[in-house]
């Protein structure tokens, strides 16, 4: 059975998907308020879709967007370059036993769905949904 797993091999623990949420909006409530020491992470608008944890809750891994999605590849650097103060601020908000590294990746989420959106607008699809 792997580790990462929940019993069933059916995705994270209920622990992790609760400890991920947490991080996510204490994460995403530090960075709209500007709680960071650096003028250039604060003057951004970033959208924090989902957090997934590692099972052992030290790793999580934080899917964000700027707003507009402009400069994505900017926001992953500040983001990386602010990583331990975030981590000291969203620690500051939770009640946990470790503080967990915090890593950033772009949150793909919005593109996948318009390439399923655009996929369900060719004919041939519309097609053979409808029989």
């Amino acid at each position: 059975m792997s580790r990462n797993r929940t019993h069933d091999g059916g995705g994270p623990s209920q622990r992790q998907l609760r400890v991920g949420e947490l991080i996510r909006r204490a994460l995403s409530e530090v960075l709209a308020r500007g709680d960071v020491h650096d003028p250039d992470l604060n003057r951004m608008s970033i959208t924090v879709g989902e957090v997934r944890t590692s099972p052992d809750l030290k790793i999580a891994t934080a899917y964000v967007l700027p707003l507009g999605g402009r400069g994505q590849e900017d926001v992953l650097k500040l983001l990386a370059r602010n990583k331990a103060e975030l981590r000291r601020q969203v620690a500051s908000r939770l009640a946990l036993k470790f503080a967990p590294e915090l890593r950033f990746q772009l949150d793909e989420t919005f593109d996948r769905l318009d390439d399923t959106r655009r996929m369900f607008e060719q004919d041939a699809v519309r097609r053979d949904i409808e029989e």
